[in-house]
């Protein structure tokens, strides 16, 4: 098997277990409300993870740093999930989203 393929089973096994961390069975909180302006909300998350990526990137430069807390692999995978989550916000098939919205949580018209 690709290792690649690897990457993209850990990532969905990461997802699953986070899910039931913010989604769990006991809590009103669905993931669309994590989304508040939809698309774009995920896609600032998203930035977020690429500029810390390119600073942990930048410290190693040095040779000098070990990240404290996610490393780099933490911080990819998570990109590659909001990756499937934006991908599942436009196809309508995020919990808790509103079918009446747009892909920007906006109401259509």
């Amino acid at each position: 098997m690709k290792e690649s393929i690897k990457v993209l089973e850990e990532c969905k096994l990461l997802q699953l277990k986070k899910s039931n961390d913010y989604q769990n069975k006991y809590s009103s909180v669905k993931q669309a409300d994590y989304y508040p302006r939809g698309c774009y909300t995920i896609l600032d998350i998203m930035h977020g993870k690429m500029l810390r990526i390119k600073s942990i990137l930048e410290a190693m430069e040095s040779n000098n740093y070990d990240p404290n807390f996610e490393s780099l692999e933490d911080s990819a995978k998570d990109l590659i999930n909001y990756s499937s989550f934006f991908v599942s916000y436009l196809r309508k098939k995020i919990q808790g989203q509103n079918i009446n919205k747009d892909f920007l949580n906006r109401d259509i018209i």
